[in-house]
């Protein structure tokens, strides 16, 4: 990597969707904005302490043995992150943090969703991470020397509008995390719906709309239990409220959501 420079500045704003990359010519102080530009966006804007600080992975970026995007993938793939956000969260809250940290961006539909759990389901935690660092998104947008950054409050080539609205809904301000939050997004993404955009405000409540309605959802029951059962197509009908576990049960015993609806 040799010396290397700051081309864009970190930015404290929160909501500022300006790149962060290196190019010849660092001093180690810019370095470390660079360092601390990643553990903020990874980690969702927590308070890092110095012993959770990823000494020789923040080495193999000094010296040039890892790119920035080998760095973000450090951060990801560390104890830190899966304690944060994978073994404390519920399976959507996950994923949607990992499009959010990784890409930049909110899921756009269930169906993203419900392929990254099946994912992390049968290949596991690492495979989940690299599945959005190996892909022809995050290298289009990122490549191998820009921090990731909230892409999507601007516009972006690929992301519907409606990304722009969701991805609000997971900023909430330069004073605040993503640590110890629950899904942000379930009732938008999965009924389909609009998301109504929700500026930086105190609270984490949600508020998007009527939580008494009713959805179905069809899925498709694991090859186990479609054998004990004699058939694999499902649906049940539950309320708003009941929403986020039930799609959870049917992933747990490796069902697939194949639709999500309003019933009337």
């Amino acid at each position: 990597m040799g010396n290397l420079t700051l081309s864009a500045s970190l930015g404290l704003d929160a909501f500022e969707a300006s790149p962060t990359k290196l190019q010849p010519l660092l001093t180690e102080d810019e370095l470390q904005l660079i360092i601390r530009a990643v553990y903020r966006q990874v980690l969702g804007n927590i308070h890092i302490m110095d012993n959770q600080r990823l000494d020789s992975a923040e080495s193999q970026l000094r010296n040039g043995d890892i790119t920035v995007k080998g760095f973000v993938r450090a951060v990801a793939q560390s104890d830190l992150y899966r304690s944060l956000y994978f073994e404390s969260s519920s399976p959507y809250r996950f994923i949607e943090l990992n499009f959010k940290h990784l890409l930049g961006r909110a899921p756009q539909d269930q169906a993203e969703i419900a392929e990254h759990v099946r994912l992390c389901q049968e290949q596991g935690y690492d495979a989940e991470i690299d599945a959005y660092l190996d892909s022809e998104e995050y290298n289009q947008n990122f490549g191998e020397d820009t921090v990731p950054y909230p892409r999507s409050i601007s516009t972006q080539t690929g992301i519907k509008n409606e990304g722009f609205n969701r991805m609000f809904s997971l900023l909430r301000g330069a004073a605040t995390s993503d640590r110890g939050k629950p899904a942000q997004l379930i009732y938008s993404v999965a009924a389909n719906l609009a998301t109504p955009i929700k500026y930086p405000a105190k609270g984490n409540t949600l508020a998007y709309g009527n939580t008494r309605k009713r959805f179905k959802i069809a899925y498709t029951t694991s090859k186990t239990a479609a054998q004990l059962q004699g058939y694999s197509k499902q649906q049940c009908v539950v309320t708003y409220n009941l929403m986020s576990q039930t799609m959870q049960n049917i992933h747990r015993y490796g069902g697939r959501i194949s639709s999500i609806s309003e019933v009337a």
